[in-house]
């Protein structure tokens, strides 16, 4: 069975590696990495160049392709291959719209009473300046569009949420992305991270996980796309987010989206119950390089029955065992960093899955470097969280490169 993952990252190097459990697959990743490398073949397409993955796919005979990340979804890839005749797992432009606008997924969640902060959505300094005079803090603004992760920002006062404010909407740091803003209370709670299989029919939860946003120990520093990982997540009572999730799937099918493929709910445990934060259209990264290594059932099976609308004839089946995933950065991520240090890892207990590196190939070497921001996600299983925390940093220590960084404290479950 031939399979295309479209994407470069630690999250579509963890879907690579599981789908390659199932031997009989050959695997190619466009664009990929130093990692995917190892286990499939790199094509040098990006994720943008929609029509030329749709001719490698059909020239190639490309059974499944699997779409990582979000933005090639909300660009509408899915609905191009289905047009195509192409069998593709990620949802349509529709259905990618609620990662893609935040404001299109208030409008959803209000509309179909699934339970989320409090908001208002701006597209000017002056209505902007007019909510923050009558809000409370700290309160978090949101750009609208696609940010990389990073267009979530909380504001601990007034002054701090105005400057805020007109640096997306008049300096424009996030682009396009920012042309509008969404002003949303500040609620108080764990997050979990709540990942389902979706048809449009059938919804199925994964194991849960939690994700640590803040570059540094302690839940200090600027949000980043994602330093860690644990699962399944400690602080959720299993069941908790259930009704949130057939809400969502009731949503989908009233509105007529025609969404297979993963919908992830974000969610916070507030004394007022489980609300959302976000969604997003894919697997999360890092919560994937978490969940994967814990899913006993064939991830092929699972992807073939979403995309014939058959999910309901899914079992989903877990390891009982605790994973932990420590991202290692460049120094300065999420800020500027560079690029192009020889990697060195050695062999491990734990896995590495790589994100930002690419291999040079060429006749006197052939080395993995670093190549982005966030290099590579480690991830070890054990009993307990303690016993993979204790082989994950163990192993992290003797992966080397030139200004690792990486946070010390995933897995501290308090």
């Amino acid at each position: 069975m031939k399979i295309l993952v479209v994407g470069s990252g630690g999250r579509e190097h963890a879907i690579g590696w599981k789908l390659k459990q199932n031997l009989s697959v050959e695997l190619y990743f466009a664009p990929g990495n130093g990692g995917t490398e190892e286990i499939g073949e790199n094509v040098n397409i990006k994720i943008n160049e929609i029509d030329k993955l749709i001719d490698f796919a059909k020239q190639n005979e490309i059974d499944m392709t699997v779409i990582g990340p979000e933005a090639p979804l909300t660009m509408g890839i899915a609905d191009e291959f289905n047009k195509n005749g192409l069998r593709v797992f990620g949802p349509s432009a529709e259905g990618a719209k609620l990662e893609g606008s935040k404001t299109y997924a208030k409008q959803f969640m209000n509309k179909y009473d699934i339970p989320t902060a409090k908001y208002d959505v701006v597209t000017s300094i002056e209505d902007g300046l007019n909510v923050l005079e009558e809000s409370s803090y700290p309160i978090v603004l949101k750009a609208d569009g696609l940010a990389a992760g990073k267009g979530v920002i909380i504001c601990d006062n007034k002054e701090q949420a105005e400057t805020t404010l007109r640096d997306i909407l008049d300096t424009g740091i996030f682009g396009d992305a920012g042309s509008s803003v969404v002003i949303e209370e500040f609620l108080v709670g764990k997050e979990v991270s709540l990942l389902c299989f979706t048809d449009g029919e059938t919804i199925i939860p994964m194991e849960t996980a939690s994700d640590y946003k803040r570059a540094l120990d302690n839940d200090m520093g600027v949000n980043t796309g994602g330093m860690g990982s644990i699962s399944p997540s400690p602080y959720y009572t299993p069941g908790l987010g259930d009704e949130i999730a057939q809400k969502t799937l009731h949503g989908i099918k009233s509105e007529g989206i025609d969404y297979r493929g993963v919908i992830y709910i974000g969610l916070i445990l507030t004394p007022d119950g489980p609300k959302v934060l976000e969604y997003n259209v894919r697997f999360g990264d890092p919560e994937t390089e978490a969940l994967l290594p814990r899913l006993k059932t064939d991830l092929i099976k699972v992807m073939s029955k979403t995309i014939d609308k058959q999910l309901a004839e899914c079992n989903l089946y877990w390891s009982s065992d605790k994973a932990v995933t420590v991202i290692m950065t460049s120094k300065g991520y999420p800020d500027k960093y560079d690029v192009g240090f020889d990697i060195t890892i050695p062999e491990t207990k734990s896995i590495a899955f790589h994100a930002g590196t690419s291999k040079v190939n060429s006749d006197s070497c052939n080395k993995v470097v670093t190549a982005g921001g966030r290099v590579l996600a480690v991830t070890a299983l054990g009993e307990s969280f303690d016993d993979a925390r204790k082989t994950v940093y163990q192993d992290v220590a003797n992966i080397v490169f030139q200004g690792s960084t990486y946070r010390k404290d995933i897995g501290v479950v308090v």
